[in-house]
């Protein structure tokens, strides 16, 4: 069962681990952040902003709101400065929407449509490790991409975050 201790441990963890990445993305050549290549979203940024868009559409369903979203493969953000400040944005709401949850709001279950329009029902926990796991996922897709420039990608495990004591109280 999830806890508001551990959904705020959580989306603690998923800022931070936004955040080293950005910035080890920042000290790579521009050309490799936009570069094009065989991955899905197609570089470094078109994989962050699947991301991006990924939290907007289960923020949307958190909420019991229509996302408008026809697929998760929008470019919103093409320059990588725009694309921290609405990331770290929306994180700070995923952030402070796990200090507003309790044991029983996280059991709930909600219904909702996911893009490719099949309905579905999850817990707001569940929603909510989705998102967090997803990121993750991303995350390591993009870490990888490092090596095509000869740079070891950053560390950002979850076991980093808490042994480094980075954790927010």
């Amino acid at each position: 069962m999830l806890t508001t201790e551990t959904a705020v441990m959580l989306a603690n963890y998923g800022n931070w681990a936004d955040q080293v990445l950005f910035k080890a993305m920042a000290e790579l050549p521009e050309d490799a952040i936009y570069r094009t290549r065989q991955t899905l979203f197609g570089s470094m940024i078109g994989t962050l902003n699947h991301n991006y868009v990924v939290d907007l559409i289960w923020r949307a369903h958190l909420l019991g709101e229509k996302h408008g979203f026809s697929t998760r493969r929008d470019l919103l953000h093409p320059e990588l400065g725009a694309l921290i400040r609405e990331q770290t944005a929306i994180n700070h709401w995923y952030v402070d929407w796990a200090r507003s949850q309790n044991v029983e709001s996280l059991s709930e279950r909600l219904k909702f449509t996911f893009v490719s329009g099949k309905a579905a029902e999850m817990t707001r926990g569940g929603m909510f490790l989705h998102i967090v796991n997803h990121k993750t996922y991303h995350r390591g897709w993009v870490s990888e991409m490092f090596f095509d420039s000869n740079v070891n990608p950053p560390e950002t495990d979850l076991c980093v975050f808490l042994c480094e004591d980075v954790a927010p109280a």
